[in-house]
Protein backbone atom coordinates (compact mmCIF):
# COMPACT_ATOMS: atom_id res chain seq x y z
CA UNK A 1 0.00 0.00 0.00
CA UNK A 2 1.27 3.89 -1.16
CA UNK A 3 0.35 6.43 0.71
CA UNK A 4 1.10 10.37 -0.19
CA UNK A 5 1.95 12.39 2.83
CA UNK A 6 3.15 15.89 1.53
CA UNK A 7 6.38 15.78 -0.32
CA UNK A 8 7.14 11.92 0.88
CA UNK A 9 5.95 8.76 -0.45
CA UNK A 10 5.40 6.32 2.03
CA UNK A 11 5.32 2.26 1.21
CA UNK A 12 4.21 0.28 3.46
CA UNK A 13 4.38 -3.15 3.62
CA UNK A 14 0.44 -5.53 3.22
CA UNK A 15 -0.54 -9.00 3.67
CA UNK A 16 1.82 -11.52 4.87
CA UNK A 17 5.19 -9.19 4.64
CA UNK A 18 3.72 -7.56 6.80
CA UNK A 19 5.52 -7.57 10.26
CA UNK A 20 8.12 -10.08 8.80
CA UNK A 21 12.04 -9.67 10.41
CA UNK A 22 14.60 -10.29 8.02
CA UNK A 23 17.28 -12.14 9.75
CA UNK A 24 18.43 -15.54 11.19
CA UNK A 25 17.03 -17.96 13.89
CA UNK A 26 18.65 -18.51 17.60
CA UNK A 27 19.54 -22.08 16.04
CA UNK A 28 21.23 -20.30 12.76
CA UNK A 29 23.36 -18.05 15.14
CA UNK A 30 24.28 -20.85 17.36
CA UNK A 31 25.81 -22.86 14.11
CA UNK A 32 27.12 -20.06 12.91
CA UNK A 33 29.02 -19.66 15.92
CA UNK A 34 30.28 -22.85 16.31
CA UNK A 35 31.43 -22.82 12.88
CA UNK A 36 33.67 -20.32 13.21
CA UNK A 37 35.55 -22.26 15.73
CA UNK A 38 37.68 -24.35 13.23
CA UNK A 39 39.10 -26.64 16.82
CA UNK A 40 35.88 -27.70 17.69
CA UNK A 41 34.82 -28.30 14.24
CA UNK A 42 37.37 -30.08 13.57
CA UNK A 43 37.14 -32.10 17.03
CA UNK A 44 33.80 -32.97 17.09
CA UNK A 45 34.68 -34.92 13.26
CA UNK A 46 37.52 -36.76 15.12
CA UNK A 47 35.22 -37.61 18.07
CA UNK A 48 32.37 -38.67 16.15
CA UNK A 49 35.07 -40.90 14.39
CA UNK A 50 36.11 -42.36 17.72
CA UNK A 51 32.45 -43.11 18.68
CA UNK A 52 31.78 -44.33 15.34
CA UNK A 53 34.71 -47.08 15.73
CA UNK A 54 34.14 -47.77 19.03
CA UNK A 55 30.33 -48.87 18.26
CA UNK A 56 32.01 -50.73 15.30
CA UNK A 57 35.08 -52.49 16.99
CA UNK A 58 33.36 -56.22 16.35
CA UNK A 59 33.24 -55.46 12.71
CA UNK A 60 36.63 -53.21 12.58
CA UNK A 61 39.15 -55.33 15.02
CA UNK A 62 41.23 -57.68 13.18
CA UNK A 63 41.57 -60.06 16.17
CA UNK A 64 39.56 -60.58 19.25
CA UNK A 65 41.12 -58.36 22.28
CA UNK A 66 41.78 -62.02 24.27
CA UNK A 67 43.46 -63.76 21.40
CA UNK A 68 46.75 -65.14 22.04
CA UNK A 69 49.61 -65.52 19.09
CA UNK A 70 52.58 -67.45 20.57
CA UNK A 71 54.77 -66.61 17.15
CA UNK A 72 54.02 -63.49 17.37
CA UNK A 73 55.19 -62.31 20.72
CA UNK A 74 56.75 -58.71 21.50
CA UNK A 75 56.56 -57.68 18.05
CA UNK A 76 56.45 -53.67 16.92
CA UNK A 77 54.07 -52.28 14.31
CA UNK A 78 53.88 -54.04 11.27
CA UNK A 79 51.42 -54.46 8.37
CA UNK A 80 49.81 -57.43 10.68
CA UNK A 81 49.70 -55.37 13.52
CA UNK A 82 49.66 -52.19 12.86
CA UNK A 83 50.02 -51.30 17.10
CA UNK A 84 52.40 -54.12 17.43
CA UNK A 85 51.77 -57.30 19.45
CA UNK A 86 52.09 -57.41 23.92
CA UNK A 87 54.26 -60.21 25.65
CA UNK A 88 51.46 -62.30 24.96
CA UNK A 89 51.16 -61.98 21.23
CA UNK A 90 47.69 -60.01 21.30
CA UNK A 91 47.17 -57.35 19.13
CA UNK A 92 47.62 -53.61 20.39
CA UNK A 93 45.56 -52.01 17.73
CA UNK A 94 42.27 -54.49 18.82
CA UNK A 95 42.99 -54.17 22.24
CA UNK A 96 43.12 -50.55 21.90
CA UNK A 97 39.57 -50.53 19.92
CA UNK A 98 38.08 -52.45 22.65
CA UNK A 99 39.56 -50.68 25.33
CA UNK A 100 38.04 -47.05 23.51
CA UNK A 101 34.78 -49.09 23.45
CA UNK A 102 34.92 -49.32 27.92
CA UNK A 103 37.01 -46.26 28.32
CA UNK A 104 34.24 -43.79 26.28
CA UNK A 105 31.21 -45.63 27.12
CA UNK A 106 32.38 -44.60 31.04
CA UNK A 107 32.95 -41.33 30.36
CA UNK A 108 29.70 -40.86 28.24
CA UNK A 109 27.60 -42.28 30.78
CA UNK A 110 29.40 -40.58 33.74
CA UNK A 111 28.61 -37.37 31.71
CA UNK A 112 25.02 -37.91 30.99
CA UNK A 113 23.74 -39.12 34.48
CA UNK A 114 25.63 -36.71 36.27
CA UNK A 115 24.30 -33.75 34.36
CA UNK A 116 21.14 -35.16 34.94
CA UNK A 117 21.42 -34.97 38.65
CA UNK A 118 23.27 -32.10 39.13
CA UNK A 119 20.79 -30.75 37.20
CA UNK A 120 17.78 -31.41 38.91
CA UNK A 121 19.60 -30.72 42.02
CA UNK A 122 20.31 -27.07 40.93
CA UNK A 123 17.35 -25.79 39.59
CA UNK A 124 15.81 -27.15 42.43
CA UNK A 125 18.02 -25.21 44.95
CA UNK A 126 18.23 -22.32 42.94
CA UNK A 127 14.53 -22.02 41.72
CA UNK A 128 12.97 -22.93 46.29
CA UNK A 129 15.42 -21.05 47.66
CA UNK A 130 15.73 -20.91 51.60
CA UNK A 131 15.75 -23.99 53.24
CA UNK A 132 15.73 -26.27 50.33
CA UNK A 133 18.77 -24.20 49.10
CA UNK A 134 20.42 -24.63 51.97
CA UNK A 135 19.63 -27.95 52.35
CA UNK A 136 20.88 -29.34 48.79
CA UNK A 137 23.66 -27.13 48.87
CA UNK A 138 24.89 -28.13 52.38
CA UNK A 139 24.42 -31.76 51.02
CA UNK A 140 26.38 -30.93 47.64
CA UNK A 141 29.42 -29.51 49.80
CA UNK A 142 29.18 -32.58 51.75
CA UNK A 143 29.64 -34.50 48.97
CA UNK A 144 32.76 -32.91 47.73
CA UNK A 145 34.39 -33.85 50.47
CA UNK A 146 34.56 -37.42 49.67
CA UNK A 147 38.20 -38.66 49.26
CA UNK A 148 38.11 -40.37 45.43
CA UNK A 149 40.72 -43.52 45.99
CA UNK A 150 39.12 -44.59 49.54
CA UNK A 151 35.36 -44.52 47.80
CA UNK A 152 36.75 -46.29 44.41
CA UNK A 153 38.63 -48.96 46.64
CA UNK A 154 35.07 -49.33 48.81
CA UNK A 155 33.18 -49.69 45.72
CA UNK A 156 34.98 -51.84 43.99
CA UNK A 157 35.51 -54.57 46.93
CA UNK A 158 31.91 -54.54 47.50
CA UNK A 159 30.22 -54.65 43.85
CA UNK A 160 33.96 -55.75 42.22
CA UNK A 161 35.76 -53.51 39.81
CA UNK A 162 33.37 -53.17 36.55
CA UNK A 163 32.46 -50.77 34.29
CA UNK A 164 29.16 -49.99 36.04
CA UNK A 165 30.58 -50.08 39.67
CA UNK A 166 33.51 -47.38 37.52
CA UNK A 167 30.84 -45.13 36.29
CA UNK A 168 28.86 -45.26 39.58
CA UNK A 169 31.40 -44.14 41.74
CA UNK A 170 32.42 -41.44 39.32
CA UNK A 171 28.93 -40.14 38.69
CA UNK A 172 28.67 -39.92 43.05
CA UNK A 173 31.80 -37.80 42.92
CA UNK A 174 31.15 -35.53 39.78
CA UNK A 175 27.47 -34.07 39.88
CA UNK A 176 28.35 -31.70 42.29
CA UNK A 177 30.09 -28.72 40.45
CA UNK A 178 27.03 -29.17 37.88
CA UNK A 179 24.73 -28.80 40.28
CA UNK A 180 26.32 -25.54 41.90
CA UNK A 181 27.19 -24.25 38.53
CA UNK A 182 23.54 -24.55 37.66
CA UNK A 183 21.93 -23.14 40.57
CA UNK A 184 23.85 -19.98 39.99
CA UNK A 185 22.38 -19.68 36.56
CA UNK A 186 18.99 -20.49 37.97
CA UNK A 187 19.37 -17.79 40.80
CA UNK A 188 19.81 -15.41 38.27
CA UNK A 189 16.90 -16.49 35.67
CA UNK A 190 14.45 -16.78 38.76
CA UNK A 191 14.31 -12.77 39.24
CA UNK A 192 13.24 -12.28 35.01
CA UNK A 193 9.77 -10.79 34.62
CA UNK A 194 8.79 -13.69 32.13
CA UNK A 195 9.17 -16.38 35.15
CA UNK A 196 7.58 -13.96 37.90
CA UNK A 197 4.83 -13.33 35.18
CA UNK A 198 4.15 -17.24 34.78
CA UNK A 199 3.65 -17.54 38.29
CA UNK A 200 1.62 -14.80 38.58
CA UNK A 201 -1.02 -16.55 36.15
CA UNK A 202 -0.76 -19.52 37.92
CA UNK A 203 1.76 -22.01 36.44
CA UNK A 204 2.76 -24.94 38.08
CA UNK A 205 6.18 -24.81 39.78
CA UNK A 206 7.35 -28.38 37.60
CA UNK A 207 6.12 -26.14 34.56
CA UNK A 208 7.65 -23.20 34.81
CA UNK A 209 10.61 -24.98 35.79
CA UNK A 210 10.51 -27.08 32.38
CA UNK A 211 9.49 -24.31 30.19
CA UNK A 212 11.02 -21.49 31.28
CA UNK A 213 14.01 -22.04 33.47
CA UNK A 214 15.79 -25.06 31.73
CA UNK A 215 15.84 -23.51 28.33
CA UNK A 216 17.80 -20.60 29.82
CA UNK A 217 20.38 -22.91 31.55
CA UNK A 218 21.01 -25.36 29.37
CA UNK A 219 23.67 -24.11 27.38
CA UNK A 220 25.93 -24.08 30.34
CA UNK A 221 25.16 -27.49 31.28
CA UNK A 222 25.90 -28.67 27.91
CA UNK A 223 29.21 -27.21 28.25
CA UNK A 224 29.87 -28.47 31.80
CA UNK A 225 28.98 -31.76 30.40
CA UNK A 226 31.33 -31.83 27.87
CA UNK A 227 33.53 -31.31 30.37
CA UNK A 228 32.73 -34.07 32.38
CA UNK A 229 33.19 -36.37 29.88
CA UNK A 230 36.76 -35.73 29.31
CA UNK A 231 37.35 -35.45 32.87
CA UNK A 232 35.41 -38.67 33.70
CA UNK A 233 37.72 -40.35 30.73
CA UNK A 234 40.84 -39.45 32.43
CA UNK A 235 39.41 -40.26 36.11
CA UNK A 236 39.10 -43.81 34.58
CA UNK A 237 41.88 -44.24 33.15
CA UNK A 238 43.90 -43.00 36.41
CA UNK A 239 41.92 -45.26 38.34
CA UNK A 240 42.74 -48.52 35.82
CA UNK A 241 46.31 -47.42 35.45
CA UNK A 242 46.35 -47.66 39.39
CA UNK A 243 44.64 -50.77 39.11
CA UNK A 244 41.94 -49.85 41.02
CA UNK A 245 39.76 -49.55 37.73
CA UNK A 246 38.63 -51.89 34.88
CA UNK A 247 40.18 -55.20 35.42
CA UNK A 248 41.81 -57.68 32.74
CA UNK A 249 41.16 -59.24 30.67
CA UNK A 250 38.55 -56.78 30.06
CA UNK A 251 40.73 -53.64 28.29
CA UNK A 252 40.64 -50.07 28.41
CA UNK A 253 42.93 -47.28 28.09
CA UNK A 254 44.01 -47.41 31.01
CA UNK A 255 44.96 -50.75 32.18
CA UNK A 256 46.12 -50.96 28.68
CA UNK A 257 49.12 -48.44 30.13
CA UNK A 258 49.36 -50.78 33.06
CA UNK A 259 50.08 -53.59 31.50
CA UNK A 260 52.77 -51.74 29.47
CA UNK A 261 54.52 -49.75 32.72
CA UNK A 262 56.95 -52.69 32.77
CA UNK A 263 58.26 -52.60 29.35
CA UNK A 264 58.04 -48.82 28.26
CA UNK A 265 61.75 -49.11 27.40
CA UNK A 266 61.79 -52.23 25.41
CA UNK A 267 58.18 -51.85 24.13
CA UNK A 268 57.41 -48.01 23.80
CA UNK A 269 54.56 -48.33 21.61
CA UNK A 270 52.23 -50.30 23.99
CA UNK A 271 52.39 -47.14 25.64
CA UNK A 272 52.02 -44.64 22.79
CA UNK A 273 48.74 -45.95 21.31
CA UNK A 274 46.33 -45.80 24.27
CA UNK A 275 47.98 -42.82 25.77
CA UNK A 276 47.29 -41.32 22.70
CA UNK A 277 44.23 -42.03 22.48
CA UNK A 278 43.33 -40.82 25.83
CA UNK A 279 45.47 -37.13 25.29
CA UNK A 280 43.34 -36.84 21.85
CA UNK A 281 39.97 -37.95 23.09
CA UNK A 282 40.46 -35.24 26.19
CA UNK A 283 41.66 -32.65 23.97
CA UNK A 284 39.12 -32.81 21.14
CA UNK A 285 36.21 -33.31 24.44
CA UNK A 286 37.67 -29.92 25.71
CA UNK A 287 37.87 -28.18 22.48
CA UNK A 288 34.39 -29.01 21.50
CA UNK A 289 33.17 -27.79 24.94
CA UNK A 290 35.13 -24.52 24.24
CA UNK A 291 33.53 -24.47 20.62
CA UNK A 292 30.06 -24.98 22.62
CA UNK A 293 30.39 -22.34 25.23
CA UNK A 294 31.05 -19.74 22.69
CA UNK A 295 28.40 -20.62 20.61
CA UNK A 296 25.75 -20.79 23.49
CA UNK A 297 26.94 -16.97 24.80
CA UNK A 298 23.80 -14.90 24.87
CA UNK A 299 27.02 -12.19 25.02
CA UNK A 300 28.46 -13.07 22.18
CA UNK A 301 28.77 -10.35 19.29
CA UNK A 302 27.55 -11.69 16.01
Amino acid sequence: MVEQRGAVQITEPVGEEYGKVEGRTQREIIWRRFRRHKLAMASAVFLALIYFAALATPWLAPYKYDQIDYAALNQGPSLSHPMGTDRLGRDEMTRVLYGGRVSLLVGLSVGVFSTFIGAVVGILSGYYGKLVDTSLMSFTDFMLTLPFIPLILVMGSIFNFTPTTITIALVILLWMNMARLVRGEVLSVRKQEYVQAAKAIGVSDFRTMLRHILPNVVGVMIVQATLTVALAILLESAVSYLGFGIQPPTPSWGNLLTDARTTMTQQPWLTWFPGMMIVITALCVNFLGDGLRDALDPKAVE
